[in-house]
């Protein structure tokens, strides 16, 4: 599957870039400071930014080029392209369609790679050249960079993707055929597009866990994992992309969906109430879940574990750190 030499393997690296001035300098850094025998394909797409990113953008093309900047790999490609675009996900595929690397990924611009993480990623394929994808453990870090949490990684299990997110997109790294082979990214997908990915990729080729700290994932207000203004889309969109590869709304899915929209329907004294507002998500979910699946889905037994019972009175925030 290699598209390269063994000796010089090439990593492409996307980054999607809109109005994320105060976290890009820190992104890019993160890559284009990374140490090992690899070559960096590295591709910003920015979606017409007015914030001053494109001026970060071009004064680290500038450090590089001119030599200003010390590379300790086998060497960088710094490419780069200022427009409007359709969103994340069609960004994304622009930029993948301009990589040149054997292995894939993508870095958001307001997430960083952790040192070493690349040499990682180029030691671990070069000596596993049947797996399609592999992906490592991360952090959630919070506006200033400060650690908040652990995302919660688990060894590869296509089944347990169906009802929890065990795939850290940061962390994640794909060889170019399997991402060819499937498709690529689905441009109709605004959010989970990563979740997608990983369920297609993860039924044609072997993916693999490694434990060891690649990434941080940074939360903070404008962040889509946790503003209020996209909560429900996300959630929905996760729920429909579960469905439609599973044929199953999972208990753990609908009950988030369905905390999100009470939360946001409630009137204001009765959102501040936890004990409120899980039960009316606990009504929802029941009902929901039973017209979704028609009755009671046997694999949803599994799911009603103390572990679950626990995050209920949990909000969205604390759920995901463990904090």
């Amino acid at each position: 599957m290699s598209h390269q030499t063994e000796n010089r393997l090439v990593i492409s690296i996307v980054t999607p870039s809109y109005n994320q001035g105060p976290f890009l300098a820190e992104t890019i850094e993160s890559v284009i400071s990374q140490e090992g025998d690899f070559s960096i394909d590295y591709i910003i797409i920015d979606g017409g930014s007015r914030d001053g990113s494109v001026e970060i953008i071009k004064q680290y093309d500038t450090r590089l080029k001119s030599g200003e900047w010390s590379v300790n790999c086998q060497g960088i490609t710094f490419r780069w392209v200022s427009e409007e675009d359709t969103g994340q996900t069609n960004a994304l595929m622009k930029g993948f369609s301009r990589a040149t690397g054997s292995i894939f990924a993508w870095l958001n611009s307001d997430d960083t790679y952790l040192p070493g993480a690349l040499q990682s990623a180029a030691a671990f394929f070069r000596v596993h050249p049947d797996i399609g994808l592999m992906y490592g453990e991360a952090r959630y870090s919070d506006a200033t960079g400060t650690t908040i949490g652990r995302y919660r990684t688990e060894a590869f299990d296509l089944e347990k993707l169906a009802s929890a997110n065990i795939i850290c997109q940061p962390s994640a790294f794909f060889r170019r055929e399997a991402f060819k082979a499937v498709g690529g990214l689905d441009e109709a997908l605004d959010f989970v597009m990563d979740y997608d990915l990983w369920i297609r990729i993860g039924r044609c080729f072997p993916c693999r866990y490694i434990p060891c700290l690649l990434a941080t994932y940074r939360l903070h207000e404008t962040s889509k994992t946790i503003d209020n203004a996209t909560l429900v889309k996300n959630a929905e969109e996760s729920l429909a992309v579960t469905i439609k590869h599973f044929g199953w709304a999972p208990l753990t899915r609908v009950y988030t969906s369905c905390a999100i929209i009470c939360k946001k329907s409630l009137p204001g004294v009765l959102r501040h109430s936890k004990l409120i507002t899980t039960a009316a998500a606990l009504a929802c979910t029941i009902t929901r879940s039973l017209y979704l699946n028609r009755g009671l889905h046997r694999n949803d037994l599994k799911l009603l574990n103390r572990d679950n019972f626990r995050k209920l009175l949990k909000n969205r925030l604390e759920i995901m750190t463990g904090i």
